[in-house]
């Protein structure tokens, strides 16, 4: 502290004791003054508690070093925002007369003038101090950021060293209102911090349970799709099962059901040389059904681009092949030819057999027109006899072949269910010869093989 600043605060201008009425002036000054600056610092340092509580302990520092009669503080519009309270008044006996809007019992005119000079900024930098009234500016940053004033009673008369404290005080506040205001603003900064990491520890926490979750899930979706891997599997084999079945069904069966036919006959009374033609015959069905095991085992592995005869050649050789010799066969062609997938081609092949081999051994019949007729949407394979079949029973027969164990009926079924494989049907009815006519429906879309404009079907 310099000289000059040393003499306002103590009144003293020389420290020898021969001037004992100014030394003991001044020692009165200087305990007031020690008194005044330790009421000061026990205001700066509870700037940490906030703005609010610094305020007030300043204005009672002041109240209580110039035991003034009223005393207030207050701060300019738009100056340090975060600071409050903005206005306060201390009254006698350090009443709080008023605290920003929240106004008391009515304030002496001039204290209500004052504060709202303060307020609207309409104060001058400079300090006054008079007998009984003081007034400091609080600068901050080069401009006015409020005021701090005090009224003393009669008895108390304002010196040179009130002026000092009080500039001293000001000075200060308005240091350790900033940093107060920083501080405060630090402290809602940390606590949004604090707020900000513990939300993202529970963020974490929330992730690596939504991961372990997500881990449980991916297990179990890998078990169930291993799951379904086996069951697709088993479908398959199941499916590749039915369609070998059914392959030997209408192949293989239909030769050595007729072989045994013949080996029944032989086993009753008659001719020898019928005996032995009818065994012959079962001879050569037996090698048929061996020769037809043989080509299906071939079919199944045959490439499906290896070149193969036409629909209609197969059906006119299959008219021809192990029927007995007393059934007449007629195939009959209609419309124009389309080239038909091999699933189609096959399905349709199968059907003609197995219907005309329940003609030739369920039926009785003597005579078969086999029809195969392509329209512009489907094609039309019917097989129709004269023997005694039943389509009315046949169609019962059908219904419930989707029960029936022991394969006496997987005839009909197969059929059915090869046309309806390739999205077609098939109808048992009354053939105008009187027996029994299967007819085929197959469509021709998603059956046919599509064929490049300006090549030859």
């Amino acid at each position: 502290m310099s000289a000059p600043d040393l003499s306002a605060l103590t009144g003293l201008r020389s420290g020898k004791s021969t001037f004992y009425p100014q030394y003991r002036g001044a020692a009165e000054r200087l305990e007031r003054v020690v008194h005044a600056l330790e009421l000061i610092s026990r205001a700066l340092v509870r700037t940490v508690e906030g703005p609010e509580t610094l305020i007030c302990a300043v204005a009672e520092a002041a109240r209580a070093h110039l035991s003034a009669k009223w005393v207030a503080f207050a701060l300019a519009d738009g100056v340090l925002p975060d600071a409050g309270p903005r206005r306060l008044v201390l009254g006698p006996d350090a009443t709080p007369f008023l605290v920003d809007n929240v106004e008391g019992p009515p304030l002496p005119d001039e204290v209500v003038a004052l504060l709202d000079a303060v307020r609207t900024g309409a104060v001058e930098r400079r300090e006054l101090v008079e007998n009984h009234h003081a007034f400091v500016p609080i600068v901050l940053d080069g401009g006015v950021a409020g005021a701090i004033a005090a009224w003393t009673p009669d008895r108390r008369v304002l010196d040179t060293t009130d002026r000092a404290v009080l500039s001293i005080l000001a000075s200060q506040t308005a240091v350790a209102l900033q940093n107060s205001a920083l501080y405060q603003r630090g402290q809602l900064l940390l606590e949004r911090a604090e707020q900000a990491y513990r939300e993202a520890n529970r963020s974490a926490a929330d992730l690596q349970a939504r991961n372990e979750e997500l881990e449980a899930t991916l297990k179990k979706l890998a078990l169930t799709q291993r799951q379904l891997g086996v069951a697709h599997r088993n479908q398959a084999l199941d499916e590749e099962r039915h369609r070998i079945a059914r392959e030997l069904h209408d192949s293989v069966t239909q030769a050595v059901l007729s072989a045994g036919m013949q080996i029944e006959v032989c086993r009753s009374d008659i001719p020898d040389a019928e005996r032995s033609e009818r065994l012959d015959l079962a001879k050569e069905l037996t090698r048929g059904a061996v020769e037809q095991l043989r080509s299906a085992i071939y079919a199944l592995n045959r490439p499906s681009d290896s070149e193969r005869m036409s629909l209609p050649e197969m059906l006119e050789q299959l008219s021809v092949a192990h029927m007995p010799g007393e059934l007449e066969v007629k195939t009959r062609m209609g419309g124009t030819p389309v080239e038909l997938s091999g699933e189609a081609e096959h399905a349709l092949l199968r059907i003609a057999g197995e219907a005309l081999f329940n003609a030739a051994v369920h039926a009785n019949a003597s005579r078969v027109v086999l029809r195969l007729s392509y329209g512009r949407d489907a094609v039309l394979l019917s097989v129709a006899d004269d023997g005694d079949g039943d389509p009315a029973r046949l169609r019962v027969m059908l219904r419930l072949a989707a029960n029936d164990l022991d394969g006496s009926h997987r005839g009909l079924a197969n059929m059915q269910a090869r046309a309806r494989e390739l999205g077609g049907t098939l109808e048992v009815r009354r053939s105008r010869f009187g027996g029994v006519r299967i007819a085929a429906r197959i469509p021709l879309q998603d059956n046919a093989v599509a064929q490049q404009v300006g090549e030859p079907s």
